[in-house]
C-alpha cells in the first residue's frame, strides 16, 4: 500500500476529489491510503498562525518553518517506520512532474506532499524535504491542486488500481516506456455524427472505416501511425 500524507492549510478542498472515481477505489481496494494534515494543528500559538511577513519586507505572507517542520516529524515519528519515504515541497521553482518520476513514486510506500500557499514558503523548510517538484511552468494559488495531480498520476500506475491494456495503450513502449507518452485519435459511437457548419451547410463527421472493420491488425496498424506525443 501506497501512503500519501498532504500537508496544506486547506484540507476540505481535498475530500470531493479524492472520494470519486479511479481514487476511490484504489482507497477502497486498500492499494492506497491518503490522510490529509491541517498544518494549523501544528501552530504554536492560540490563533493558529502559520504565516508570517518576510524578513526584508516584501509583499505577502510567506508560511512559517515550524509548523511545516512539526507536521513532517509527526508523520515520520510512528511506532513503525516507512523506510522507503519521500518528502516533496510542491513550489513553482522546483523539478517539473512527469509519468518518469510518477513512476518512480509509485514504487515508493510513502510520499509526503508539502503544499505552498500565499507569497511563498520559508526557505529553511528545504532542509527537510527530498525533493522540489511543480507541475507546470505557470503560478498557481497554492500546492492542494498540484498534489491532487500527482496523486491521481501516481495512483493510477500501482497494480491493481486500473486495467494493465490501459496502461500498455498509453504509453508507448521504449527503452523507458514510462519515460515518453504518445496518444492516437480514439472514436465511439455514433459512427457519423450529423452538425451544421458555420455557414449553415449540413456536414458529416465519420469515424474512420478501419476501426469499423472488426480487422484487428489492421487497427492496430492504423493506430500506430497516427501516435502523437504528448
Amino acid at each position: 500500500m501506497l501512503r500519501f500524507d498532504i500537508i496544506t492549510i486547506f484540507p476540505e478542498v481535498f475530500e470531493n476529489y479524492f472520494n470519486a472515481s479511479i481514487i476511490k477505489r484504489a482507497k477502497e481496494k486498500k492499494l492506497i491510503k491518503i490522510k490529509i494534515h491541517n498544518l494549523r494543528d501544528f501552530a504554536t500559538d492560540k490563533h493558529k498562525t502559520v504565516d508570517d511577513k518576510p524578513y526584508g519586507g516584501g509583499p505577502g505572507m510567506i508560511l512559517k518553518v515550524e509548523p511545516i517542520y512539526k507536521a513532517i516529524k509527526k508523520i515520520k515519528n510512528k511506532k513503525f517506520k516507512i523506510q522507503n519515504s519521500k518528502t516533496i515541497l510542491l513550489t513553482p521553482n522546483g523539478k517539473q512532474f512527469n509519468q518518469k518520476l510518477a513512476y518512480r513514486y509509485s514504487k515508493l510506500d510513502q510520499l509526503i506532499l508539502i503544499c505552498g500557499h500565499y507569497e511563498g514558503i520559508d526557505a529553511r523548510v528545504e532542509k527537510f524535504v527530498d525533493e522540489k517538484i511543480s507541475i507546470g511552468p505557470y503560478v498557481l494559488t497554492g500546492g492542494e491542486l498540484p498534489a491532487m495531480v500527482i496523486v491521481d498520476a501516481v495512483t493510477r500506475l500501482i497494480p491493481g488500481v486500473i486495467r494493465e491494456e490501459s496502461l500498455q495503450e498509453e504509453s508507448f513502449t521504449t527503452k523507458d516506456k514510462f519515460e515518453i507518452l504518445k496518444e492516437y485519435p480514439q472514436y465511439t459511437r455514433p459512427a457519423i455524427l450529423t452538425i451544421k457548419d458555420k455557414f449553415g451547410k449540413l456536414k458529416k463527421l465519420k469515424v474512420p472505416k478501419v476501426l469499423l472493420s472488426g480487422n484487428h491488425q489492421k487497427i492496430k496498424e492504423w493506430r500506430m501511425k497516427r501516435l502523437k506525443r504528448v
